[in-house]
């Protein structure tokens, strides 16, 4: 639990702190990775994840997208059950949480997609929900504890405030 914590504390640093760029999704691991092991079409062929080309099968563009979103998934998930241990060790809670989890990952995405450009202090106040968590994680090791409805209102509060201020704080205008 204590390196699973310091994972955290170290994501949510580096998500707090990180600037962001263009987004190139060819250039991820997965979608590299994938392009030099997999016969990869460059076409996409309608809604088809492979086709076949002189006899061969091809995977086409559509599949590797298919591919980083379900790892995307998959690693979310794996990644929230240290974050939920930083709330509760019950066995049940962590198992059926990270079900919702995944099974609500893309239903909030699409409720949220249409107002995420809005939400400017959201990736801020998730770093800081990381830390915390992270740092309660490691803190335990070292005899600290807060309790479950202490933590569920830091970060409550944290998401609270985060979503506050972006609705509150005007943007900044470009130049």
């Amino acid at each position: 639990m204590y390196i699973l914590g310091a994972f955290i504390v170290y994501a949510g640093v580096r998500m707090l702190f990180y600037h962001k760029g263009d987004v190139h999704p060819e250039q991820s691991r997965i979608f590299r990775f994938a392009s030099k092991h997999l016969r990869v079409s460059h076409e996409y062929h309608g809604d088809h994840f492979f086709v076949r080309n002189a006899g061969r099968l091809f995977a086409t563009p559509w599949f590797l997208v298919l591919l980083v979103v379900e790892i995307t998934d998959v690693t979310l998930a794996v990644d929230s059950i240290p974050a939920v241990f930083g709330i509760t060790r019950d066995p049940f809670i962590v198992y059926t949480s990270n079900v919702l989890a995944i099974l609500g990952l893309r239903a909030l995405y699409f409720l949220l997609a249409g107002i995420i450009d809005r939400l400017r202090f959201l990736d801020e106040g998730l770093a800081i929900v990381l830390i915390f968590i992270g740092g309660q994680m490691v803190g335990e090791r070292g005899g600290l504890h807060i309790p479950v409805a202490a933590s569920l209102g830091v970060v409550g509060g944290v998401l609270l405030i985060a979503l506050l201020a972006s609705a509150l704080v005007p943007p900044k205008k470009e130049m």
